[in-house]
């Protein structure tokens, strides 16, 4: 006997253009489904990620997890814009404010004014490291003016260009022992630009990645000097974040765009 699962795919950390930002999936649940069924979803939409949640007993409080086509993650900003958009326009209309309880600790998202969206996130820490062979070969922009690992490891660049052209070597980049990697540097046509790279978990290119800035936005705000940023990550989509960091959290708030809503059935 088949079920069927309502299914939101929604644009995240949009630009003024079409096409742009990050889709996720989300899909609102009464109950938890096997680990199983989830991932074999999330292989199916093959998007970045597909997100699930699941009401508690307390109003504005959700149960949220994150699965790409390969595996459950710790920590996704897009999926969670994307899932409180859902919770703000079909499943609680009423609310200003969600909660959000996951694997990555407790996560809030407020509407804000106009179209945006805040999210209340870790500041992530990264530690310098020496820049490797394997590295840079995988990434093939040049040698980078600096390297840091924590939750991803992240290159940093003198240019915008060399992010902007680099054409990485997965399968390398697959091989590495880290979650993720981003590259970024300075300027462009916001503070900083990045991208983000993760084969190792089913996506070569993320379009834009929310959590990435949990360690970028720190980063650049020591690096230049105030707490207030926008971000741009120049993937092919190209997506806009605007970062405040407080203290050990970081604010990222951005645009959502609807795509589809349908049902499926498993």
């Amino acid at each position: 006997m088949s079920r069927e699962i309502p299914l939101f795919q929604v644009d995240a950390f949009v630009t003024s253009q079409p096409f742009s930002g990050n889709p996720a999936a989300v899909c609102p649940l009464t109950e938890w489904l096997p680990d199983g069924l989830l991932q074999g979803i999330a292989l199916q939409n093959n998007l970045s990620e597909t997100a699930y949640l699941v009401p508690s007993a307390t109003e504005g409080v959700f149960d949220l997890r994150w699965f790409t086509p390969a595996c459950e993650v710790d920590l996704c900003g897009h999926a969670t814009l994307a899932s409180a958009h859902v919770v703000f326009e079909y499943l609680r209309p009423s609310l200003s404010k969600a909660w959000f309880r996951t694997r990555g600790g407790t996560l809030t998202v407020t509407r804000g004014a106009g179209d945006l969206m805040s999210m209340d996130f870790p500041a992530l820490a990264a530690r310098p490291v020496s820049a490797t062979d394997e590295l840079v070969g995988a990434l093939g922009a040049g040698w980078p003016s600096e390297v840091l690992a924590g939750m991803d490891t992240m290159a940093v660049f003198p240019s915008v260009a060399q992010v902007r052209d680099m054409a990485p070597d997965m399968v390398a980049l697959s091989r590495l022992e880290t979650r993720g990697v981003i590259a970024t540097a300075a300027g462009g046509d916001g503070d900083f630009v990045s991208r983000f790279f993760a084969p190792a978990a089913g996506i070569d290119e993320d379009p834009v990645t929310g959590s990435a800035h949990c360690l970028l936005a720190p980063y650049w705000a020591r690096k230049l000097g105030r707490d207030t940023l926008d971000a741009r990550q120049v993937s092919r989509r190209g997506g806009h974040l605007h970062c405040r960091v407080d203290g050990d959290r970081v604010l990222l708030a951005g645009k959502v765009r609807p795509f589809l809503t349908g049902a499926i059935r498993v």
